[in-house]
């Protein structure tokens, strides 16, 4: 994805008919959660956190109950919410849903029954306070692990909440999910429906998403909400975010671990069509649609690498020349999650030989002698062998904010992106002390 004067390059859909579709995606400036028609934020403190001054509870509700899917996390440890959000979507990640509602500060994770029952009774009391029904409420928590929920929070922050949701409550509400996230992070795109049989429409997708830490998603302390006011129905809506988490979120690792908590939800209002068709999968309608909702993970999963804890600098990781999509995978996650790797890039060491290490143990089939590889556009290693280069140079190319491999196994044509970040002294002193 590339973002040049406002204007997002579409991610083209294997089920495009055509070869261009007509109109780019554009970036909506200041844009999040709550930018679709049909939807409302807000962020307020309810007392999950000590500091009065920190927002720590998140609502995102739209006006009537619309179109609802999710992704979660697949640790086999999963958390409370994840557990009655999956009940909550009718067991199969799709259905109908109202509003969702985040806290932070504790996980709600490894509590067992009490857990359980404290997110069944935080859906209840949303439900009450928005006006739907409890199973049209998801519910989602980001903090400390083995800790239970105080409900309080719940019953007295829940009406403050509502009085408070507005359009413009979206950036309240994405800085209230944060944990160790140093900044809120959130992404939104419009794209017109001319020609695609919605015109004179401008549909919008945009979101919100927290994790600097515990991050390689699995689909950490990952979790975003993402909304649009396109017709599109419940099970083609989770479709296209499983096809958009794919090449996002679960694109990204900060630290190899997959949280407990890893949660995204998308809702689909239709409120800029209202009584329109929904888009048919297969159709041009639906390819901008799910182009648009890639954009958006994609642009979030950026923010969350480029925000990993300690980091320094984002660190993109391009693998071509796979065997097969599989290989590419493995090669990349490997590289990413490596050590060596990210730490040679936080000490500005154009260190290549860490790089063909990571790909050499990652399982990927390929032979050393048809390797190459090249660090922030800079060649350094050709048919297995080192390629004599500037260290000069190299220490100047790192000083830019984002640092690419690229990676070349000779092996076939397939190929992906991952993104991380560097690892720095600071990522331990965060996560020493993480709980007190």
């Amino acid at each position: 994805m590339s973002v040049e004067n406002n204007t997002v390059q579409p991610l083209r859909a294997a089920a495009c008919s055509s070869n261009e579709l007509a109109e780019p995606l554009e970036l909506l400036p200041e844009g999040g959660v709550a930018s679709a028609q049909g939807f409302k934020a807000a962020g307020i403190h309810a007392g999950f956190r000590a500091d009065p001054n920190r927002k720590d509870f998140a609502l995102v509700a739209a006006d009537e109950p619309c179109a609802a899917a999710g992704t979660f996390t697949t640790n086999v440890f999963c958390a409370a919410p994840v557990i009655v959000s999956r009940e909550h979507l009718d067991g199969v990640s799709y259905g109908t849903a109202r509003a969702m509602i985040i806290n932070s500060g504790i996980a709600n994770a490894a509590t067992g029954p009490i857990g359980l029952d404290t997110a069944r009774q935080s859906a209840r009391i949303a439900a009450e306070a928005v006006g739907c029904t409890e199973d049209e409420v998801l519910v989602a928590s980001t903090g400390v692990i083995g800790q239970h929920l105080d409900m309080e929070p719940f019953k007295t922050g829940l009406p403050a909440a509502v009085q408070a949701l507005s359009v413009e409550g979206g950036h309240d509400a994405a800085r209230a999910i944060m944990t160790t996230d140093t900044v809120p992070k959130e992404y939104a795109v419009t794209f017109s429906g001319d020609g695609l049989g919605y015109d004179g429409v401008t549909f919008t997708v945009g979101g919100m998403a927290k994790g600097s830490g515990m991050i390689m998603p699995n689909m950490a302390t990952m979790i975003s909400v993402v909304t649009t006011d396109a017709p599109v129905t419940a099970n083609d809506l989770h479709e296209a975010l499983v096809d958009a988490v794919n090449v996002s979120f679960n694109k990204i690792t900060v630290d190899s671990d997959t949280s407990t908590n890893d949660t995204c939800i998308a809702f689909a209002s239709g409120a800029a069509a209202p009584g329109a068709a929904p888009m048919e999968k297969g159709s041009d309608a639906y390819a901008v649609f799910a182009s648009a909702l890639k954009a958006v993970c994609s642009g979030l999963a950026r923010q969350m690498a480029t925000d990993g804890e300690g980091a320094t600098r984002l660190v993109t990781v391009n693998v071509t020349g796979a065997a097969n999509d599989e290989d590419a995978d493995k090669a990349a996650r490997t590289i990413a999650n490596s050590p060596l790797v990210k730490t040679a890039i936080y000490g500005h060491d154009a260190n290549w030989g860490r790089i063909a290490a990571a790909a050499g143990r990652s399982g990927a089939r390929f032979n050393q002698e048809d390797v190459s590889i090249d660090i922030m556009g800079l060649p350094v290693c050709r048919q297995g062998l080192t390629v004599p280069f500037s260290e000069e140079e190299a220490l100047a190319r790192f000083e830019d904010p984002e640092i690419v491999l690229d990676i070349d196994l000779g092996a076939g044509s397939a190929q992906t992106t991952m993104w991380t970040c560097d690892f720095s002294h600071d990522y331990v002193t965060i996560n020493g002390d993480y709980r007190t």
